[in-house]
């Protein structure tokens, strides 16, 4: 499978969730460090790192450490890429939709 496809199913797969998703939007606030990350979820820790693990392999966040902290940052690009595959997937749909409608018209018109 292509690089970018599989960026696209980390990405996809990355969004599916509404921890990563809420990770991704206080990140997009600014930088934040993992344990104020962790803070307003109910689960451990380690649950949120798995999270944060799962939103790097995205690429969708880096992270730097300053001493033991570790610092995370919100990386908008993955998204860039997977609102232009769904761009392209709506144009294809659209497209063959107006053609089949245009098909049912005729025929319609026929019938008429």
């Amino acid at each position: 499978m292509p690089a970018t496809e599989t960026l696209l199913d980390h990405t996809l797969i990355a969004l599916a969730d509404p921890t990563r998703r809420a990770i991704l939007r206080r990140l997009a606030q600014g930088e934040a460090r993992v344990t104020e990350l962790a803070a307003p979820f109910a689960i451990s820790l380690n649950s949120v790192s798995k999270h944060i693990r799962l939103l790097e392999r995205a690429e969708l966040i880096s992270r730097r450490r300053v001493g033991r902290e570790h610092i995370l940052s919100f990386r908008p690009e993955p998204l860039r890429a997977a609102r232009q595959w769904i761009e392209r997937q709506e144009r294809f749909w659209a497209a063959g939709l107006e053609a089949l409608d245009a098909v049912l018209t005729a025929e319609q018109d026929k019938e008429d």
